[in-house]
């Protein structure tokens, strides 16, 4: 059974008189967590963990949870440990795996996800409404939790219910497409408005989380100096987020990012797939070979041989029957399954593989001294050995935190939002818009055969424009502008103005982004993406429109002059436009429309 859904979020309570903040976490195991913080005004909030979920045993006190949906007729019935009773009933599907139905494309190029199916979605149910409907349980369960362990804690979250913040903790390779499609499950969710939630939703990725929380559990006194520079790598259930960081100072204790967060799709759930994958051979032609056995033997393997394994032992067991379950040609003897230690270490080969590659490739020639290792992969004795193996023997220490490295994220978002160690982030893209320059015969003449007539009779080639450089750091007050221009034929109607809109691009691919683009064909060069649209309402500029004449033809031509402004709100990349109307600075609503169909 394998359930992978939301990564995290954490909602924060805070008013005069008490604070509260509630986060959840997907766990390596393929389950959920959430994590909240409650303090009176002078104490510094605990982190808390949610001990009590419908369908768990009453006296278990797990924090985690399956994170996984029963849909019945289109209809989400049950979630998390309440749908292993329904995972072999045919009256139910079952929504598992569905962060990875998430994962931009430049996340999904690796060899480890080769081969790899991603469970379909249930019948004529979209994603956002799988999104919508766990944090919608999550949030339900999370609130009778609180209301139930906190004295007075009806009124409490009655009272902050309806302003307090909600964080969503992302993989370092989601970026503004997400985050929006993560804001549009909250408020389908019914959690938030479409209003509340622009101001109330900040994201942090799973990396500055796992810094945050391994920073509170770790010693650093002995190792973080001002200018040192060290990663974080949070090894997850499928995804491996890695971020370098340089330290600022050290009182108070301040942090930049280097450059550029990586992330790479490898983790826990690969090694199981991987592993299933073995036993299927292994096991064609014996009576235990079946679907329902080898799952059985999955869970028991995730559950336990995988969370010890080292690799230095010649032989390890899965225990997954009753003691007449023999099938001693096939190593299976009283419901146990002997597997050798090369048949257990194959199924980890391309995940560590993949994870210890993807680290040297994001350190480069960086001088890099310590690595932080979190998460609830993390936490595998053979990945630590395996990291350890690779990265000791250039001079970088492989550090690891003295609590359980599954709740970094979850308690990270947390000790994120009451610290905010992090001053600077970097951007992990270039960021711009395309329009047209003005041609330049010295500077250009490679680019005769890429010019245009515009309306204005002017020539001109088509640019890429930058407006942030990837690994530009972006600081809590950054801001950019650019200039721009509509130009149209006729005059623009207020309806065709009032749905007004610019694109803003990222370029992707390798090197520098291309100089001029084809002004004709359509088609950008591999790389460069389409992130998203800003939308404006400009339909007042109507009557004020200026108009020009053509230089060549005489013909008139309409002008709307606009800026176009990125800036930082609440640690998340946002858009707007601004413009002049009847002398008075407009500004339009930071709306951002992925450009991605999700």
């Amino acid at each position: 059974m394998n359930e992978y859904g939301l990564k995290g979020a954490a909602i924060v309570l805070l008013d005069a008189y008490d604070s509260t903040t509630l986060t959840h976490k997907e766990k390596w195991r393929r389950m959920g967590a959430v994590s909240f913080s409650y303090a009176y005004p002078g104490d510094f909030p605990p982190v808390c963990s949610v001990v009590k979920w419908p369908g768990q045993p009453e006296a278990s006190g797990d924090s985690k949870i399956p994170t996984i949906v029963a849909y019945q007729g289109g209809e989400a019935k049950f979630f998390g440990a309440e749908v292993r009773e329904y995972l072999d009933d045919e009256d139910y599907e079952i929504a598992r795996w569905f962060k990875l139905h998430l994962h931009p494309a430049s996340m999904r190029s690796s060899h480890v996800t080769d081969g790899l199916e991603i469970p379909p979605l249930p019948t004529g149910v979209p994603l956002i409404k799988v999104y919508a409907d766990f944090i919608r349980y999550i949030y339900r369960c999370t609130k009778e939790f609180f209301v139930n362990n906190i004295p007075n804690g009806l009124n409490i979250w009655n009272r902050l219910e309806n302003w307090m913040p909600l964080i969503f903790c992302t993989p370092n390779g989601w970026d503004m497409s997400e985050q929006s499609f993560l804001l549009n499950a909250a408020v389908a969710s019914g959690i938030v408005t479409l209003r509340q939630a622009e101001e109330r939703l900040w994201f942090v990725t799973e990396g500055e989380a796992s810094v945050h929380y391994s920073l509170a559990h770790t010693p650093t006194a002995e190792w973080l100096k001002p200018d040192t520079i060290f990663a974080v790598t949070d090894a997850g259930g499928s995804t491996v987020d890695s971020t370098l960081y340089r330290c600022r100072s050290t009182s108070p204790l301040a942090l930049e990012e280097v450059c550029s967060s990586a992330c790479v799709q490898a983790g826990g759930v690969f090694v199981d797939r991987a592993m299933q994958d073995i036993l299927q051979i292994k096991l064609k032609h014996s009576n235990f070979g079946d679907p329902v056995m080898i799952a059985a033997m999955i869970r028991q393997f995730e559950q336990k041989t995988k969370r010890a394994f080292y690799g230095n032992q010649a032989s390890y067991t899965i225990h997954f029957g009753f003691p007449r379950d023999n099938d001693r040609n096939h190593g299976i003897i009283k419901g146990k399954l002997s597997l050798t230690r090369e048949e257990v270490e194959a199924a980890y080969t391309k995940v560590t593989s993949s994870i210890t590659t993807s680290c040297k490739e994001f350190f480069g020639d960086r001088t890099v001294q310590h690595l932080l290792l979190v998460g609830g992969f993390g936490e595998s004795p053979y990945l630590k050995s395996q990291m350890r193996r690779v990265f000791e023997h250039q001079g970088i220490q492989i550090v690891t935190v003295d609590e359980p490295a599954k709740k970094a994220t979850a308690d990270g978002a947390v000790i994120w939002y009451l610290t905010h160690l992090v001053e600077g982030r970097a951007a992990r893209f270039t960021f711009g818009l395309i329009g047209g320059v003005r041609y330049d015969k010295q500077r250009h003449r490679a680019y005769e055969s890429k010019t245009f007539i515009n309306e204005a009779g002017e020539k001109r080639i088509r640019r890429f424009i930058v407006l942030i450089p990837k690994d530009t750091i972006l600081t809590a007050d950054w801001k950019v502008s650019r200039s721009s221009r509509a130009v149209y034929n006729s005059l623009p109607t207020a309806a065709r103005l009032g749905k007004f809109e610019e694109v803003v691009y990222t370029w992707q691919g390798k090197g520098a982004p291309p100089y001029v683009l084809d002004p004709d064909d359509g088609k950008f060069p591999p790389g460069l993406i389409e992130s998203f649209r800003i939308d404006a309402n400009l339909s007042s500029l109507c009557n004020s429109v200026t108009s020009q004449s053509n230089k060549v033809s005489g013909k008139p031509y309409w002008m709307v002059d606009y800026e176009v402004d990125l800036l930082l709100r609440h640690m998340r990349l946002v858009a707007r436009l601004r413009w002049v109307e009847k002398g008075i600075e407009r500004i339009g609503p930071a709306t951002i429309i992925p450009s991605t169909k999700l």
